[in-house]
C-alpha cells in the first residue's frame, strides 16, 4: 500500500491478505517521502491491522531518505522492514543491527548472482522477494519471459537456504483472468506466494497457494497410510494404487500446515 495514501492504509486493514507492506519507496514521489513517513507512523500507531504481518518498505540506504525512514520506524512494533534493490549483506546491515526482521527484495542482476552469498552471510533474513518489474527494465528486456532464469535461479537458491519466497507483483491489475494465470504458474513453479498491488487480486491469490479443504483431506490421507505403515516397519506405503514413500509424508506435512495456518 502506498504510504502517502492514508485510506489504502486504513482500507488494509480489513483485508483479507497475510501481510500487509506500507510503502515509503516506488509509490511515493521523491516530493511526498517525508510526509508518507509521517503517515505511516500514524498508521500503524493507531491502526488495528489484527493477524496481517506488518511491513514497511523503506527507501534504500543509498538514497537521501533512507536513514530517516529507518530511525522513523524504531519502536513502532512492526513485523519488519523491506529493504528494495539488495546485492549484498552491506545493503541491509543498518536494518539488522537496530533490531529489525528484514525482507530483501531482489530486483537487479548483482542482486540475482548475489543472493546465495547474502542468504549464506545473513541467516536472518527469512523472506526473499522478486522485484521482477525493476529487474525486467535492468535486463533491457521487453518479455517476461526473459525473467524465467532469474526466478528459477532465486527460487533454488532460496529453498537450499530454508527461506520463503514471493514471486514478483502482475501489474495488469484489471485482467485477474491473466492474474490467475500467473498466480498458477508461480504455484507451480514452487513459490510460496506473490506481492499483490491491488485488493482484486487477494482473493485469486488466496485460492491460488493456499490449500482448500479437499486438498486437506487428500494430506490427511497420504499421513495416515503412512503411519500405518512406519507402524508396520514398512518403509513405503499404497494409497488409491499410488506408492507413497516419506518425502510425500513430508510435502502433506508441509501442505496441510498451510492450511491449518489459513484457517487459524
Amino acid at each position: 500500500m502506498p504510504g502517502a495514501n492514508r485510506r489504502a492504509m486504513q482500507k488494509a486493514q480489513s483485508l483479507d491478505c497475510d501481510a500487509v507492506i506500507l510503502d515509503l519507496e516506488d509509490a511515493v514521489a521523491p516530493s511526498a517521502k517525508a510526509q508518507a513517513r509521517d503517515a505511516v507512523v500514524e498508521a500503524v500507531t493507531t491502526g488495528n491491522f489484527g493477524f496481517r504481518e506488518v511491513l514497511v518498505r523503506i527507501n534504500a540506504f543509498s538514497t537521501a531518505w533512507g536513514d530517516d525512514d529507518l530511525a522513523a520506524m524504531r519502536g513502532l512494533g512492526i513485523d519488519g522492514l523491506v529493504i528494495p534493490k539488495v546485492e549484498k549483506a552491506a545493503d541491509v546491515e543498518r536494518a539488522l543491527d537496530a533490531g529489525f526482521t528484514v525482507w530483501v527484495m531482489i530486483e537487479t542482476p548483482r542482486g540475482v548472482l548475489g543472493l546465495d552469498r547474502l542468504l549464506a552471510q545473513v541467516e536472518s533474513i527469512p523472506v526473499v522477494v522478486m522485484g521482477t518489474s525493476d529487474l525486467l527494465v535492468e535486463l533491457h528486456a521487453k518479455d517476461w519471459r526473459a525473467l524465467e532464469f532469474a526466478r528459477s535461479q532465486c527460487l533454488l537458491v532460496a529453498r537450499a537456504h530454508g527461506r520463503e519466497i514471493l514471486d514478483g507483483v502482475h501489474l495488469e491489475f484489471r485482467d485477474l483472468g491473466a492474474f490467475r494465470s500467473a498466480c498458477l504458474e508461480s504455484r507451480v513453479r514452487g513459490f510460496d506466494g506473490k506481492t499483490l498491488i491491488h485488493p482484486t487480486q487477494i482473493e485469486p491469490a488466496n485460492e491460488a497457494f493456499g490449500v482448500s479443504a479437499q486438498e486437506a483431506e487428500a494430506f490427511r490421507a497420504v499421513l495416515n497410510a503412512w503411519d500405518e505403515a512406519v507402524a508396520a516397519g514398512r518403509g513405503v506405503a499404497e494409497l488409491d494404487g499410488r506408492l507413497i514413500e516419506n518425502l510425500h509424508a513430508a510435502e502433506a506435512r508441509r501442505g496441510l500446515a498451510r492450511f491449518q495456518a489459513a484457517e487459524r
